[in-house]
């Protein structure tokens, strides 16, 4: 889910055009990241989804327009951009600043942990904070730092609701190299994506797609680990999406009145679900003080990442038991 942008001021409905740029004019890589940079910031753009500002988004977008990996492009900043380059990468910034959609899909293409996965519209742009948190609170690839889960590589089962593209349940596969990976989705356009996601790393022997509303494809089956990442804005928070927003999936956001419809199905049924170890970790945006006020007799540990605070909750099974036991 997106952390939630305010809706620019409002402009003409004609789109910009860019400024006429002469040969020679523009040169370097650099050269055109700050002439992207600028009309970006001219035409007040929003930044949502894998970039936060203009100069990333600059850079991302030309990196993928030249077919360089995001690591390689400090080695060519300074490198000249033939002709044809030239016009493609104009063609770029002038298409994201036109049709105001999000960069990742001008390219069908978004990182996340130094992955690439394949986007288009038919699902929200990937730009989750839980895929930081396996390697910091579940002791890291090496197996080194606190874990949630006493032995994270012991895990077999897991569980990733409204997986979208299917990154999140990548990402597990990857963390937890001995657990199979339940990734469930109401939307079959969503479920397409992730499959086309889950064929290029490889893993349809270990990620299995299940198309359902929440937990009902899986029946009773209990998992060591429950991910979710589910639609949490608020109505007002849907009155003001930025057009951007406004061009992913409305059903990858809309969370109800306060954010928590869907979180809180999550909650109510993840203890039938999970093994007696195990927990639920589940991202909910800005919703934390809704989520508190909804659930006041619970204690949910909030994880922040480098670039999110108070956005992310883990609560472990005993939790989820007591919680049911308290009525909250």
């Amino acid at each position: 889910m997106a952390k939630r942008a305010k809706a620019p001021a409002k402009r003409s409905q004609a789109a910009p055009k860019l400024p006429k740029v002469s040969p020679g004019e523009l040169v370097t890589l650099l050269d055109f990241v700050r002439y992207a940079t600028s009309r970006f910031n001219e035409a007040k753009l929003t930044f949502a989804h894998g970039t936060t500002d203009p100069v990333a988004e600059a850079a991302f977008l030309l990196g993928e327009t030249l077919h360089l990996h995001p690591d390689q492009f400090e080695n060519f900043a300074t490198a000249r951009v033939t002709a044809s380059e030239a016009r493609a990468i104009l063609d770029v910034i002038s298409r994201r600043i036109s049709s105001r959609q999000p960069a990742a899909y001008l390219v069908n293409k978004i990182y996340m942990r130094g992955l690439p996965f394949y986007v288009d519209r038919r699902v929200i742009v990937p730009r989750s904070f839980i895929g930081e948190l396996f390697d910091s609170h579940f002791g890291g690839p090496a197996g080194e730092g606190p874990s949630l889960i006493e032995d994270a590589s012991a895990m077999e089962n897991v569980l990733e609701l409204c997986t979208g593209s299917g990154c999140l349940a990548i990402l597990a596969a990857h963390a937890f190299p001995n657990a199979h990976i339940d990734a469930v989705d109401i939307s079959k356009d969503a479920l397409a994506v992730a499959a086309r996601n889950v064929a290029d790393f490889g893993l349809e022997d270990r990620v299995q797609l299940h198309r359902g509303d929440l937990y009902a494809p899986v029946a009773n089956k209990r998992y060591d680990l429950i991910i979710a990442n589910p639609p949490y804005v608020d109505a007002e928070g849907m009155a003001g999406l930025p057009p951007e927003c406004r061009a992913e999936p409305k059903l990858a956001f809309d969370g109800g009145t306060d954010g928590l419809d869907v979180v809180r199905r999550i909650l109510e049924q993840a203890n039938r679900h999970l093994t007696a170890e195990g927990g639920l970790l589940c991202e909910i945006g800005r919703c934390r003080s809704a989520l508190e006020a909804a659930y006041p007799c619970t204690e949910f540990l909030w994880l922040d990442t480098e670039d999110s605070e108070g956005e992310v909750f883990w609560i472990a099974a005993s939790d989820l038991a007591n919680l049911h036991a308290r009525g909250d």
